[in-house]
């Protein structure tokens, strides 16, 4: 319910604190699940304080109960353990302080928390963020590697250590935080986001030695997970010892089952990589060798030729065929001509044999008339007709007589 207030008439402060704790006394008791940071049990106080936190966020409220409450599961319920509370929501006014009162305590065990991730897993599942199709290639050679971790812990010292050993000039980024408890999601989350904003980090290692199930916990967290996921940067994941499986192996573009074997798969052994190079140094020298002894032979091949040995000998028999058809050209060309010189010579004596000059010359003559017609039958003329006789050295007119 909105309460009236101005500048000119405000609530004084003791109102607004009864106001609030009106508005949760008016609230019901509920199912809260947490983590106990603090546990406060003074010698005969009837009430203990503890502080429940969500893993997950930065996000912490303090919880009162009767020391009986308490007492029904205080030989298996410490600091760092998950547990439902039933409590109800409760307004101190004099301190403006919210906590809850519990009327009920129940530890969290393992079988439950197994259970809660399995159906954690299969929602993630579905949403696609273990598709093997998301997984992003690792680099061959990372010149900076971001590798989140605890400090001072063995899983810093094997991953740095083993890497180093394998390639002396690889460099890290890292960024140590707790890798259990309370604070550890939201702090290697932000680890995670800083080292994926730097754009010199290739690689991204979240490294953490062995535990029980409840220590691995903050690996399997939601928030961790859909971090992971958006991520640009290619993640490992090095979380505990083979048998170990949180939902960061999943989600990580690469999955090591130790932090050491981490640093072998995420740079190269310089001893192996010269080797490797040794030996396509010699594969590259025998294919060379090779070819060129291939290349020599064949040159020597073609070398020992005839025509490469004496190559004016091509030319000189070619000269000799190109002399011989010319020659032959020659004389085919000739007995043409005197082929062709010995008929003509015959047919120009039939010509000259037949033709009507020849006639002439032996006596003959040719009469015609004034029209220029030859006359070749008598009653063709008339007496007293002029004629023009042909012979062969002129000509003459002759008149007809009958």
């Amino acid at each position: 319910m909105a309460v009236n207030s101005t500048p000119e008439s405000p609530l004084p402060v003791g109102e607004v604190s009864r106001l609030i704790g009106g508005w949760i006394d008016r609230l019901g008791a509920v199912w809260v699940e947490g983590q106990i940071t603090q546990l406060s049990r003074r010698p005969g106080a009837g009430v203990v304080f503890l502080t429940l936190r969500d893993p997950s966020y930065d996000i912490s409220v303090s919880v009162t109960c009767y020391r009986q409450v308490f007492d029904a599961v205080a030989d298996v319920v410490g600091e760092g353990a998950r547990v439902v509370v039933h409590a109800k929501p409760e307004w101190y006014a004099p301190r403006g302080q919210l906590s809850l009162r519990a009327a009920e305590i129940k530890p969290v065990g393992v079988g439950e928390l197994l259970a809660r991730l399995e159906q954690l897993k299969k929602a993630l599942a579905r949403e696609g963020l273990f598709a093997a199709e998301r997984k992003k290639a690792l680099p061959f050679l990372p010149q900076l590697i971001g590798l989140v971790c605890g400090r001072a812990s063995a899983a810093e010292r094997d991953v740095l250590e083993n890497a180093r050993h394998r390639w002396p000039a690889v460099r890290f980024e890292v960024r140590n935080v707790p890798v259990q408890g309370v604070h550890a999601v939201p702090q290697v989350v932000q680890a995670v986001k800083e080292l994926d904003a730097l754009d010199d980090v290739d690689v991204i290692v979240v490294a953490r030695g062995g535990g029980s199930v409840e220590d691995l916990l903050p690996f399997s967290d939601e928030q961790l997970v859909r971090a992971v996921a958006a991520c640009r940067t290619p993640v490992v994941s090095a979380i505990g010892h083979e048998p170990d499986s949180p939902l960061l192996d999943l989600v990580a573009d690469l999955r090591a089952s130790t932090p050491t074997d981490a640093a072998k798969k995420v740079v190269p052994d310089v001893g192996e990589e010269y080797e490797r190079v040794r030996l396509l140094r010699d594969r590259a020298r025998r294919c060379v060798a090779a070819f060129v002894d291939r290349e020599e032979r064949g040159l020597a091949h073609a070398l020992a030729r005839p025509s490469i040995q004496d190559p004016h000998r091509m030319i000189e028999e070619r000269a000799e065929q190109v002399t011989a058809l010319l020659e032959r050209g020659r004389r085919a060309l000739r007995h043409h001509l005197d082929r062709a010189d010995s008929e003509l010579t015959h047919t120009h004596a039939r010509v000259v044999a037949l033709s009507p000059a020849a006639t002439l010359k032996r006596g003959y003559a040719v009469l015609q008339r004034a029209d220029g017609h030859a006359v070749r039958d008598p009653g063709e003329v008339e007496p007293g007709e002029t004629l023009r006789a042909r012979v062969s050295e002129g000509d003459f007119s002759v008149r007809v007589d009958a």
